[in-house]
């Protein structure tokens, strides 16, 4: 396990189709405010929407970076989002392979 791991971030995101968070997920890699995002295609999501119970098909977009970003990288979400009201959940990574970390670490640095 990696020193480093404490710093590490997963930030879960939902979008109106796959296009979306493939545009999403890319921009913030490029933009080196994640070290990678992964693409789950379809999922259904049941939810209380003004008032009213909604279900919408949507992906999912897992966005690997690290707490040092979560602000900037909220930020720019919300810019590029086509939601009023974007899911930014945020979880710390407990635990993760020192490599897998390290390449993570690398990913975000500038330069």
């Amino acid at each position: 396990m990696s020193e480093n791991h404490s710093t590490a971030r997963v930030v879960l995101t939902t979008t109106a189709s796959s296009d979306e968070a493939r545009r999403l997920g890319r921009t913030l890699v490029e933009e080196r405010l994640a070290a990678c995002a992964t693409l789950v295609p379809s999922v259904e999501s049941i939810y209380r929407w003004q008032g009213e119970i909604e279900s919408s098909t949507e992906a999912l977009l897992l966005i690997k970076t690290t707490a040092e970003q979560i602000g900037p990288l909220q930020v720019r979400l919300h810019e590029l989002h086509s939601y009023q009201t974007p899911e930014f959940l945020v979880l710390p990574v407990e635990s993760g392979s020192g490599g897998y970390i390290e390449w993570l670490l690398a990913g975000l640095r500038k330069g």
